[in-house]
């Protein structure tokens, strides 16, 4: 097996509605992200031989969603009251309302699938929440 790695950081703030410990309360976190594709060949022919993957497509790609989630406001869809939403939009903060809590752990698996998406044989990601604590996604085959 064929692995290339590339990662990507954003900064957003974040909270985790109904949770009972600190991290109910709205904070932030200076995100990063560690892409792993892989195959069981390389290409062979082509100006991409010899390669898993271009290291400038996967990156292109990763920092391209970073950049959607940079500088914003990450939050489950239906977790904030409409007028919390509108007020904060108001003041022109930008918000990120996503389907699923805004874990570590399903951040990995968002990026994972959002990756896959286009293309990309991705093997693992693993987000980092701080430089000790950080959460993986992968797909076993």
């Amino acid at each position: 097996m064929f692995t290339i790695r590339s990662a990507a950081a954003f900064d957003s703030a974040h909270f985790l509605a109904g949770y009972s410990g600190k991290c109910a309360n709205l904070h932030g976190h200076h995100w990063v992200v560690e892409v792993e594709a892989a195959q069981a060949d390389i290409q062979e022919t082509g100006e991409k031989r010899g390669m898993v993957l271009d290291f400038s497509d996967l990156k292109k790609a990763l920092r391209a969603l970073a950049e959607e989630l940079d500088h914003a406001m990450l939050y489950e869809a239906g977790s904030l009251r409409e007028t919390t939403v509108q007020a904060l939009q108001a003041e022109q903060f930008r918000l990120v309302a996503l389907p699923f809590r805004p874990t570590a752990e399903l951040l990995a698996k968002y990026f994972h699938e959002q990756l896959a998406a286009q293309g990309i044989p991705v093997q693992r990601v693993t987000v980092y929440e701080t430089p000790e604590n950080a959460a993986s996604y992968e797909v076993r085959t």
